[in-house]
């Protein structure tokens, strides 16, 4: 299906939802009449079918075949759909599945023409250079997802980056690790060193996209667009950002504690997308208690007892451990329509001098509470296996290796969790979430700021906001406090020759 018939799709669901959600305000009759009438359209789109199908039966039968395969709406579901009564949360429920299983966009560009008629001032959507209705809004309703997985392209790392002890970036892989795997039960105090040898990050010292930034002026001859020169200061990348920010949009349609806020940027083509600390998320962290700041430092601790510094070498836990050093992958993939380059810190790597090309050959490290009942099984895959997955399957790193603790913070098991499986993992799970709606969700946002992000400018900002069981909705910031993309990047990005930093 084109980007066009896909926004048409979005434009449909983000109107019904409109009108649903102001049924306190206007006559639900009114609200029924409309989704029936737009039904209606659909059936007109039935009665044409039959025409066409009866002077061009093998044509027709050619294209049903093709139909079924790809998965769009039949005639048969649709009919039967319109025979199931006229209640309003029948109506509603119908028309969801109807627009979410129309993959060819036969259905919505029936029911736009209906939409445009009624469509309430507020909700008219900008053709591109116009000025974006801030009231538009994008549903994370997670029927509105289950649809057929998204092409998303294997990954490829396209360069790495170190940060040092001071947080100093170097375009190398100096802070890479290797992987040594230790005893199935290794008893591992992840307390140890927590109070005489850990140096601590600077979590108030926001860095932005700005590492991120640096790798991309000493790469620039890496990322230049088709047919320009290596000195090109145009992208061929849709959306530049951290692995972390697409995390949180894979998971929003399950998450139901934590809001985020994401700034977005539309620069020489290139959309920007940083995130914005929340007032609850500032709250939380001032607020941490002790314990809780100990039990983030076992994660860190447990990295410290599996990896060595050289291919060769062993685990040194009686070091120092500091947060400030880093090791970060880059990848650049595909999504649908939408090119992506984001980079992501990447715990260590596997020491097999056979071991596939990065990113295949790195591994993510998690510690997680022993599991004791099967409720806790059922959390661990409803909750803590989503965040894994959602945080390995973007850049291909495909396994998870956990050390399970105990209340007093020693590792009591170890168990590897290959990203491929996890899906079969929770399959048995009554109303677990979906790879499917993680990764469409994702997709149609970064559809829908492509769709609003329209003023290419480095001191315009698109904020874009969510709470839990709420829609994504945004507004836009001029020469705000919002702005994020570095002066020295700008004036480096529009100058003719490429930097080369170390």
């Amino acid at each position: 299906m084109d980007v066009a018939a896909s926004r048409d799709r979005m434009d449909c669901v983000r109107f019904l939802d409109a009108a649903s959600s102001q049924q306190t305000n206007q006559n639900p009759k009114k609200v029924a009449n409309l989704k029936k009438e737009a039904i209606k359209e659909a059936e007109k789109g039935i009665q044409l079918c039959e025409k066409v199908k009866k002077k061009h039966q093998s044509k027709m039968d050619k294209m049903q075949h093709r139909a079924d395969n790809t998965g769009s709406v039949s005639e048969a579901s649709m009919a039967s759909a319109f025979s199931k009564g006229g209640t309003m949360s029948g109506i509603n429920e119908q028309f969801s599945k109807l627009i979410a299983a129309d993959k060819s966009g036969s259905l919505t560009a029936r029911v736009k023409g209906t939409l445009q008629k009624n469509r309430p001032q507020n909700q008219s959507v900008p053709s591109r250079g116009q000025n974006p209705d801030s009231s538009l809004s994008l549903s994370t309703r997670r029927e509105l997802y289950e649809r057929d997985f998204p092409v998303y392209k294997q990954p490829v790392e396209v360069g790495c980056f170190s940060l040092d002890s001071e947080r100093r970036f170097f375009n190398d892989g100096r802070q890479m690790r290797y992987y040594v795997e230790p005893d199935r039960s290794p008893n591992f105090d992840l307390r140890d060193g927590y109070k005489d040898r850990f140096i601590k990050r600077d979590d108030s010292v926001k860095e932005k996209l700005d590492h991120m930034l640096r790798w991309i002026l000493a790469n620039r001859s890496k990322l230049s667009a088709r047919g320009t020169t290596a000195s090109s200061c145009d992208l061929d990348i849709d959306f530049v950002t951290w692995r972390g920010h697409l995390t949180k949009l894979l998971t929003a349609p399950y998450e139901t504690r934590e809001g985020w806020q994401l700034a977005v940027t539309r620069f020489r083509g290139t959309l920007y997308i940083s995130e914005v600390e929340t007032e609850a998320a500032r709250r939380d962290q001032e607020n941490r208690t002790e314990r809780h700041e100990e039990m983030m430092y076992w994660g860190y601790k447990f990295e410290q007892y599996t990896c060595a510094d050289t291919v060769h070498g062993q685990p040194d836990p009686g070091g120092v451990l500091n947060t400030n050093e880093a090791f970060c992958t880059v990848v650049q993939t595909r999504l649908a329509d939408h090119r992506l380059l984001f980079s992501g810190e990447v715990d260590c790597r596997d020491k097999d001098p056979n071991a596939p090309a990065a990113p295949a050959c790195y591994i993510e490290l998690k510690t997680s509470a022993e599991i004791c009942t099967p409720k806790q099984r059922s959390n661990f895959h409803r909750f803590k296996l989503l965040k894994w997955w959602a945080q390995s399957f973007l850049p291909g790193v495909p396994r998870v290796v956990a050390g399970f603790r105990d209340e007093e913070g020693v590792v009591v098991a170890m168990e590897t969790f290959p990203i491929s499986k996890i899906s079969h993992l929770i399959k048995n799970e009554h109303n677990c979430w979906k790879p499917t709606v993680c990764m469409n969700f994702c997709s149609d946002f970064l559809s829908f700021v492509k769709h609003i992000a329209t003023e290419d400018n480095p001191s315009v900002v698109y904020l874009l906001s969510w709470e839990p069981r709420r829609d994504v909705t945004f507004s836009v910031h001029r020469d705000s406090p919002y702005c994020f993309l570095p002066h020295w990047f700008v004036e480096e990005m529009t100058s003719s020759q490429p930097s080369h930093q170390s």
